[in-house]
């Protein structure tokens, strides 16, 4: 008599480390896009109710802000150039890549920086606003505000990969905190796409 053998499922896997950081970026990362939701809706509808709202265009600097939004376009690449060198074993092109990266988010914050002196010198100030409804000013400066505050936070997230990087921190199979890493930038990167839209553009 032969005795009947029955298949075992495979058990699942349980979370590992590595997989737990990206759970939790990803989970910070949806709770920060509602916040950003919240406050692009917020602003769309006080626009709409708005019966003195300046025309965007004839206020900010487009062609500025074109070339920030090209230049943290350009830093997502190198974002993404940095994560492969060390998935290649390439520890001094990943510190390469992430010093570039984190330079290029330092220029996008003094370009910022020089956008809102020139717009203060000429009168929009968070209380008022020489073009018409005040509240342009207020949600203007809190939006791209809020966004340049998480630009400063990835500028110090990368330089921190960088410092680890040229410590060996990071190899070929060690090579999850950079991706972490990656992703809240790339989403730094795509709510500035939607807040360039939305606040500049239309």
């Amino acid at each position: 008599m032969s005795l009947a053998t029955t298949a075992v499922e495979p058990a699942e896997s349980p979370l590992t480390p590595e997989s737990w950081g990206k759970l939790g970026m990803w989970v910070f990362l949806a709770g920060d896009a509602m916040s950003f939701g919240a406050l692009l809706a917020g602003y769309g509808a006080i626009r709409a109710g708005s019966l003195d709202w300046p025309i965007p265009q004839e206020i900010l600097g487009i062609k500025l802000t074109a070339f920030m939004t090209f230049l943290l376009i350009c830093s997502s690449l190198t974002m993404v150039k940095g994560l492969s060198a060390i998935k290649h074993g390439d520890s001094k092109g990943l510190v390469r890549f992430m010093l570039v990266t984190a330079l290029s988010g330092l220029v996008f914050l003094g370009l910022q920086a020089y956008e809102w002196t020139h717009l203060i010198q000429h009168g929009l100030t968070l209380t008022s606003n020489p073009y018409g409804s005040y509240l342009f000013g207020t949600t203007f400066y809190l939006i791209t505000g809020f966004h340049g505050a998480h630009v400063t936070v990835g500028v110090i997230y990368l330089t921190i990969i960088a410092l680890r990087g040229m410590k060996g921190k990071y190899s070929a199979e060690n090579a999850n905190g950079v991706e972490i890493a990656g992703l809240y930038w790339h989403f730094v990167d795509l709510v500035w796409i939607l807040v360039f839209t939305f606040v500049y553009l239309i």
